[in-house]
């Protein structure tokens, strides 16, 4: 793994924490584009991950990890109908 893929994964993982700020302390609409950000660059850091260590199940990782955040999404959408 070189520097560059060392420097994305740090930046890709710091880029984590304004999302989880978004998600503790924002409204039911804000909190559910707050864990759709953290899906998405958590599924960046495993694809960063994978290409630089050279695994392959790190991709498979990240596409479960795609799939099951865009269906939390869509109950939370689903719940968040009733209370909005």
């Amino acid at each position: 793994m070189n520097a560059w893929l060392w420097a994305a994964t740090v930046l890709a993982v710091a880029g984590l924490a304004p999302c989880l700020v978004v998600t503790v302390r924002s409204g039911a609409l804000e909190r559910l584009v707050g864990l759709e950000l953290a899906g998405v660059v958590a599924t960046v850091v495993l694809l960063l991950l994978a290409q630089g260590f050279g695994r392959s199940s790190y991709v498979d990782l990240a596409l479960v990890l795609a799939l099951l955040s865009f269906a939390g999404s869509l109950v939370f959408a689903r719940f968040l109908q009733r209370w909005v």
